[in-house]
This record gives C-alpha cells, structure tokens and sequence, in this order.
C-alpha cells in the first residue's frame, strides 16, 4: 500500500512559531497545495487544522478521523512560543533534555510515541482489511515523525522526520510483511 503522511496547512499559531497541540486552529485562508495523489481513503487528526487542509487537498471529507494522531499536549506551553517561555525554569528544563522529559502538566515523549504508534498500526491494519491500496494522512508534524521514526525502515531520530506545513512524505507498506509482523515503511520519499 502506498501511503501518505502530509502536515495540515500553516495556522496562526504556525506562523508565531507558538506550541499549538490541543488548541483548535483553523488554517489561514488562501492556501493551495500541489499533492499529486488520489487517494482511496483519507484519514486525518481530529483537529479542524486538519481536517480543512484534507478538504482543500482533495476536495472531500475525510473518510476516517484517527482520535490517537492529535498533537502532542503541551501543557502549560500550548499557545506561548519562545519568547514567552524563555525564562520559564520547566521550560529550560525541557529544552536542555532536548524534548525527553514530559510537558509541565502535559505529555510526556514516550506517551505520545506510543500513541501515535498504536494509532498508525489500527488504521494501517483497518486499511488492509479494506484492501485499500492508497492512502493519505493528513495530521500533524509531530505526528509525522513520531510515526516515521518509529516504523521506517532506515531507522532515523524522531527529529530527523521534521517537515513544513503542506508537505509531507510518502511511502510503501508491504501487507504480507506488516501481517507477519514486520511492520515498516520502505522507499520514503520527501514530498
């Protein structure tokens, strides 16, 4: 199955480089994309970010909403960006872990991993039981590399995975080998 990972459309957040997980962001208006595939099945996050960059996409509703490829909960972050949290002790903390240990009043690294992981691992196996040889997925950045990091066949560091918004990668799941057990993605490619 060929699948695709696209980063919803830039929001307002985006553009004042803010921590946005749980907010419900709209995207900005005019934004146009130029992903060139048809998918069968779209599948998205359920933040509206999402949900109107697929729309805008390909022109439809998302076929499935996948509550476990939300964005990370950035605690006492969400909204704020740098320059408001620059002198914020927990917020020194976090970055001098290089993003380990868990958002002050939000989740952790390791939890969101794992439920970004179970997550792709339902939809990709609910895919295959629809025999859907097409995919997209449009969801968040985190989201994106917490998958790719976790099932990508070459391997690679969470934050190796970074992509802009509307952009994205694209990939291949084998269905004999992900039934066997050997759940990975091979021939990633940049958007």
């Amino acid at each position: 199955m060929r699948i695709w990972l696209i980063r919803h459309f830039r929001t307002q957040g985006n553009l004042e480089r803010r921590y946005i997980g749980g907010t419900d962001e709209p995207i900005l208006p005019g934004q146009t994309g130029n992903i060139l595939c048809c998918p069968e099945k779209i599948i998205t996050s359920p933040m509206l970010r999402c949900k109107q960059t697929a729309r805008l996409l390909f022109q439809k509703e998302p076929d499935l909403i996948c509550e476990n490829f939300r964005e990370k909960d950035f605690g006492r972050f969400e909204g704020k960006n740098y320059e408001e949290l620059k002198d914020d002790p927990g917020y020194q903390r976090w970055l001098d872990s290089n993003g380990t240990i868990p958002f002050p009043e939000g989740e952790g690294q390791e939890a969101f991993l794992e439920r970004t992981r179970l997550g792709f691992e339902q939809m990709m196996e609910h895919l295959m039981d629809l025999q859907c040889r097409e995919a997209a997925f449009v969801v968040h950045g985190g989201t994106i590399m917490a998958v790719l990091s976790a099932f990508s066949q070459t391997g690679g560091d969470f934050y190796d995975w970074q992509v802009s918004n509307g952009s994205g990668y694209s990939a291949i799941a084998e269905e004999e080998s992900w039934r066997q057990g050997k759940k990975q993605l091979t021939e990633i490619e940049k958007l």
